[in-house]
C-alpha cells in the first residue's frame, strides 16, 4: 500500500469560500478516484501546515491513475493558486528498495506532460516532495 499525503498552508489573501471549494475538491478525489481505497482531508495539527490529506492507494498503477485523474487535476487548478506552502510525501509498506524512485518517476512524468501544472507548483512559495519542481521551476 502507498499512503500519499499532502500538507499545505493557504496564502493569507486566499478567499475563504475558494479555500472551502478546494478542500471539498480534495474530498471529492477520495470519493471518485477508483484506486483510492480510503482517505482523510482536514486540519493539520502538530506541524507547520494548516491543512492535510492522505489517500491510500494499493500500488503504482493505482498511484498513476490517482495522479492523472480529472478530479485530481481539478483540485490542482483551483487549489494550487490558493496555496503558499505545499508538501507531499509517501509512506509505503512495499519492500521494493526502488519504490521511492518509482514514485518520483511518476511525478516527473506527470510534470513533463503538464506544463500548466508545473507552472502552478513553480509559483508556490514553497513546495517539497517526490520530484517536486520548487519555486521558479527548480527540481528538489
Amino acid at each position: 500500500m502507498i499512503y500519499h499525503g499532502i500538507r499545505l498552508t493557504l496564502r493569507e489573501d486566499a478567499p475563504p469560500e475558494k479555500a472551502q471549494e478546494a478542500l471539498e475538491s480534495l474530498r471529492n478525489q477520495g470519493r471518485v478516484i477508483p484506486s483510492v481505497k480510503t482517505f482523510v482531508v482536514g486540519r493539520d495539527f502538530g506541524g507547520e501546515y494548516e491543512w492535510g490529506a492522505t489517500f491510500v492507494i494499493e500500488d503504482l498503477e493505482g498511484y498513476w491513475e490517482y495522479l492523472v485523474h480529472p478530479a485530481h487535476r481539478h483540485t490542482d487548478l483551483i487549489g494550487l493558486p490558493l496555496a503558499d506552502r505545499f508538501a507531499s510525501f509517501d509512506i509505503t509498506d512495499d519492500e521494493d528498495p526502488e519504490m521511492g524512485g518509482k514514485i518520483a518517476a511518476l511525478h516527473r512524468k506527470r510534470y513533463d506532460n503538464d506544463p500548466e501544472l508545473t507552472r502552478l507548483v513553480s509559483n508556490l512559495g514553497e513546495y517539497s516532495g517526490s520530484a517536486a519542481p520548487g519555486p521558479h521551476g527548480e527540481n528538489r
